[in-house]
């Protein structure tokens, strides 16, 4: 803020935060800031006092036993309203190495988990190992849902409410909402035992009771313990969630109260309230600073993608089936959700604006620069003890009381307090009784004049008098009954206006002008009684039309001779388009009518002939023309436009039919034909190389034949057959 005296007295009615004036005082302020002041035609300015800011608490950054993240702790400071130069101050972050973490697990008990619950009995201890390889200060706990235990969501049936498997052969633990089975402890036995202790159950429908869980798990802090370490729920799913209005399927419409409802032995009893809507548990998430990993199933990971979007510090990791993967997941997630360091703020009233810079580097760079101020602040890929350093700027642009409010690190329960004290009020220096400033008839003070009894006006320049009647005559406008157009007051016989009016009866309004670009009269110059007074190089109604002719340049003449520049744009004449009227749309058919004309007359003909059609072309006859786009007829031609403005059409005729070949004929017959030239040239030499590969084979044979040696021997061994034949009517013979 800065505090001017008036250089005149015609000044406009302050803005609102000014205490009400006295009767006949003036209205006018004079605490505001430099650019109101001096829009308002005041001079001598005089700097406030210096602001006070100091740190109350501002410990060093440290990883021991006492471990500080954040640094400054608390910090005290004084704005004015409109500060010309706000606020600015530095926060610095590094993340320790071994920070405490509470992770409390939370599973999808359903049917559909079993082979996950089995194997995560198995992977208890990997787990626990892996988390204590980040800290040494591990607190681990464990909960469990199914669904609410209402139709339609879970059977009512006796038998299926103590055993709800959906097979024979196997057996179930009733049905539940939310159970918190191990409260957050060091004892890592415990979680391991609590675990493998587990048993599935099931529901009837797709979706769980996720919501419920983790509503119960963030609220119920004392129950489940957590601490000021990085709070971590990891939930695993293998489906989708219900969310807030699914209850009603169930008669249950009034919506969670955000309060815990744990029973003595752990259970939540879903059949109250709805399911918490995703908006409700950003906000429960985010008020105590716990960070959420979703190890889900591929198959329903997209769903969970949505949904991390709208919930703050979350991350989604994907399971394999069985959930072998899932200690893996959790290291890559807590990996994940620590390198992005997030400031943010909480509990800034209205008035008091905050923004940021971000210096990632480390060291930082220095002082913020000319980069611009944004409403988030955000590292991302942070290692462990790597300092960040944030940049907040603070500005109050109304009064407000004396306020406080907080900044933090997403995920981290260490806060900056800061204590903002308002002043709403100049400190203008000696009050100056009789001034000249007030014609010598009141008290100036910052600039104001207040008026001795009998005295009016913003100079105490008119002496009160008890003919009104006349006074306020002089401040109608053409008999009008309203003073000063209903737009000021009458003093002394003169219109004081209000806001934007001004004139003699306050009859012009300075801000209803023709507005450009959602400004008035385009930025490019001032309001006056309605109308536009435009700057130098600019004209028109908005002041919107420059007078610079720097866009229509061309290489050669101006809107390339087709056109006219008109409030530095080309309008361009008919037949043309583009920003600098270069192009001409439709050029071939634009000119067919010119080549008509051509085809039908002969050269000394074609100047007074085709004239018209041609439109001043200039005319090129060529023998050939290899590169044209257009044709008609027995014509080729082209249409360009030079810099100069002129427009070229060159035109040629085709060739005669007898030595005019068509290109698209001879292509498909060269490509018909090379094809099967290939195509007959791979048979012959794949039958070739079949018949020398019979040859061969052939010749291989023979060969053997012929080194084969059959030897005639006798087997010792072998002894042949003797058959003997008596004939009995030959005996005698004998």
């Amino acid at each position: 803020d800065l505090e001017l005296r008036p250089k005149s007295e015609s000044l406009i009615q302050g803005s609102q935060g000014d205490s009400v004036p006295l009767a006949g005082e003036p209205s006018e302020r004079r605490c505001d800031a430099k650019e109101a002041l001096t829009s308002r035609g005041c001079k001598e300015p005089y700097p406030p006092e210096t602001d006070e800011t100091l740190l109350m608490k501002d410990k060093e950054l440290s990883a021991s036993d006492d471990i500080i993240q954040l640094r400054p702790q608390q910090i005290d400071f004084q704005l004015r309203v409109g500060e010309y130069v706000p606020q600015t101050f530095k926060v610095s972050f590094k993340r320790a190495e071994g920070y405490p973490i509470d992770l409390y697990y939370l599973m999808d008990l359903s049917f559909s988990m079993g082979d996950d619950l089995d194997m995560i009995k198995k992977l208890s201890q990997d787990m626990v190992s892996t988390l204590q390889s980040f800290t040494k200060k591990l607190r681990i706990g464990f909960g469990s849902f199914v669904d609410k235990v209402a139709l339609p969501y879970v059977s009512e049936m006796k038998k299926k409410r103590r055993d709800p498997s959906p097979h024979r052969g196997t057996s179930c633990q009733p049905a539940f909402s939310f159970q918190n089975l191990l409260n957050l402890t060091t004892d890592t036995a415990a979680f391991e035992n609590k675990v493998i202790g587990q048993m599935i159950s099931a529901n009837l429908d797709s979706p769980e009771s996720g919501f419920d869980a983790i509503m119960q798990a963030a609220v119920c802090k004392e129950v489940i313990g957590w601490d000021d370490g990085t709070k971590i729920l990891v939930y695993t799913s293998d489906d989708t969630f219900h969310m807030a209005g699914d209850g009603r399927l169930a008669g249950l419409r009034e919506p969670p109260d955000g309060n815990c409802h744990l029973s003595p032995s752990g259970l939540y009893d879903g059949t109250r309230f709805d399911y918490p809507s995703i908006g409700q548990l950003a906000r429960v998430l985010t008020a105590n600073n716990i960070q959420l990993i979703f190890a889900v199933t591929k198959n329903i990971s997209a769903a969970y993608e949505e949904l991390s979007k709208m919930i703050p510090q979350s991350v989604v990791g994907v399971l394999e089936s069985d959930s072998s993967n899932v200690v893996q997941l959790i290291k890559n997630a807590y990996n994940s959700l620590s390198s992005s360091v997030v400031l943010e703020h909480h509990g800034a009233p209205q008035g008091l604006e905050v923004a940021y810079q971000a210096h990632c580097t480390s060291p930082s760079p220095g002082p913020p620069g000319l980069r611009p101020w944004s409403q988030r602040a955000e590292c991302k890929d942070i290692k462990i003890n790597q300092q960040v350093d944030f940049y907040v700027q603070l500005n109050m642009s109304r009064c407000l009381e004396q306020t406080e409010f907080h900044l933090s690190v997403q995920g981290i329960s260490e806060q900056l307090k800061v204590v903002v004290r308002m002043k709403c009020e100049c400190d203008c220096g000696p009050v100056e009784e009789a001034s000249p400033s007030c014609s010598g008839h009141g008290t100036l003070h910052c600039g104001t004049c207040s008026c001795d009894p009998g005295f009016l006006g913003q100079a105490c320049d008119c002496q009160q008098s008890e003919d009104h009647v006349s006074l306020d005559e002089k401040c109608r406008h053409g008999g009008s009954s309203q003073l000063c157009s209903g737009h000021g007051s009458c003093e002394c016989g003169k219109c004081a206006c209000q806001r934007s009016f001004s004139g003699q009866f306050c009859e012009c309004d300075d801000s209803n002008c023709a507005k450009s670009n959602q400004q008035l009269c385009g930025g490019n110059g001032k309001c006056v009684c309605g109308k536009c007074n435009c700057s130098g190089a600019y004209g028109g109604e908005a002041c919107d039309c420059s007078t610079h002719t720097d866009r229509c340049q061309t290489a050669g003449r101006p809107c390339s001779g087709s056109g006219e520049c008109l409030c530095n744009r080309c309008v361009c004449k008919g037949g043309f388009d583009g920003d600098h009227c270069s192009h001409i749309p439709n050029n071939c058919t634009k000119y067919e009518k010119c080549v008509t004309c051509l085809s039908k007359h002969k050269k000394e003909e074609v100047a007074e002939a085709c004239g018209v059609p041609c439109e001043g072309a200039v005319l090129s006859h060529k023998k050939t023309l290899r590169d044209a786009y257009c044709s008609f007829q027995s014509f080729l031609y082209d249409v360009t436009l030079t810099p100069q403005g002129i427009v070229h059409l060159r035109y040629a005729e085709m060739p005669s039919e007898q030595c005019s070949i068509d290109k698209t004929w001879v292509i498909i017959g060269s490509s018909v034909s090379g094809i099967l030239f290939i195509g007959l040239l791979i048979i012959v030499i794949s039958r070739l190389l079949l018949e020398l590969s019979y040859r061969r084979e052939y010749q291989s044979f023979v060969a053997s034949q012929q080194q084969t040696n059959w030897k005639e021997t006798r087997n010792p061994l072998f002894k042949g057959a003797t058959t003997t034949v008596m004939n009995p009517l030959h005996m005698d013979d004998e």
